[in-house]
């Protein structure tokens, strides 16, 4: 059945440069919208075009600070208020999702947290990648499209045409990420054990499986401090690896991160468009790769109610 609903796009503030790729992608633009900004720090969004009786998609990854998911709970809020027949809630990259669980005492779930307060905005389906933890899907009771960036990485690693590759995860977390990859590019695994001292402090690491004269590339969801990712890539190289890169979705890149990857034995690092690079800080060891043609056209299949199964692959 064809959608008999206008498609709209909109998006944050911090998600612009992404959604501009997206509607053009899809072959359409941004809708119009602003935000009236208060001088006690208090904002505003406003759509400044008819959204009634439209499908609408808000397009705004939650990376800090917290402006910007509440930015898109305000979005979300106002759609609903202005008559939207659907809004999707586009969130490349889903920020809180290390807080799926209560790993100790006295703490909240911040996922969940998270999940229950773009429902509580009228959300009617979620669209992310790469979750820190797949099960957080679970804390919605709406649709969520869970994509991968391995749509955009595989053929990328494959056009490397690297010899002896090996396919590593750099915590035992990442294993099954890193064992997916490993079986569609037919290439040995290697894991990384950790010991972490303390959140974003890594203490010891050491590596299972065969490195000595391989090309290595370690795959993660996200790199915040590059603390775990650097010292795997240290120890991956003087472990006589031949080479060592980094993929990974989402470029988080806090503290210390990009100082830790320029002075790394990574050979580069490719991330996906989710989260916005910091030029200012930026090394010539960082590439990125965009998400937004997988985006659009996963898009365009939920608007036209088709199956996007293809896209599953982790």
């Amino acid at each position: 059945m064809l959608p008999t609903h206008e498609i709209k796009f909109f998006c944050g503030r911090a998600s612009r440069y992404l959604a501009e790729k997206i509607t053009a992608s899809f072959g359409t633009e941004l809708g119009q919208c602003s935000v009236l900004d208060f001088s006690d720090g208090e904002f505003q969004p406003a759509f400044d075009e008819s959204v009634r009786g439209s499908t609408v998609f808000i397009i705004q990854s939650t990376f800090p600070p917290t402006d910007n998911l509440f930015e898109l709970l305000l979005m979300v809020d106002a759609a609903k208020r202005a008559s939207a027949y659907k809004v999707v809630a586009v969130i490349p990259y889903f920020g809180w999702a290390r807080q799926d669980r209560k790993d100790r005492s006295r703490v909240s779930i911040g996922a969940k947290l998270v999940a229950n307060l773009l429902s509580a905005a009228g959300v009617d389906r979620v669209m992310t990648m790469d979750l820190h933890a797949d099960q957080i899907q679970g804390f919605f009771d709406v649709p969520v499209d869970l994509l991968y960036a391995s749509r955009v990485f595989v053929p990328y690693i494959r056009d490397l045409k690297l010899d002896n590759l090996s396919i590593a995860a750099p915590d035992m977390g990442g294993a099954k990420r890193a064992n997916t990859y490993a079986k569609i590019l037919a290439a040995p695994m290697i894991i990384c054990h950790k010991n972490r001292e303390k959140p974003n402090v890594v203490g010891e690491i050491t590596a299972i499986g065969d490195v000595e004269g391989r090309n290595v590339v370690i795959l993660d969801d996200m790199i915040d401090t590059a603390g775990t990712i650097t010292k795997a890539a240290d120890m991956l190289k003087e472990k006589g690896a031949v080479s060592v890169r980094a993929i990974a979705t989402h470029p988080v890149l806090s503290g210390p991160a990009y100082e830790r990857i320029q002075n790394s034995a990574l050979e580069e690092v490719v991330f996906t468009d989710s989260i916005p690079i910091k030029h200012d800080k930026e090394t010539g060891k960082i590439k990125v790769l965009s998400a937004a043609d997988m985006l659009a056209d996963v898009i365009n299949k939920v608007y036209q109610c088709q199956s996007i199964s293809s896209h599953f692959i982790a």
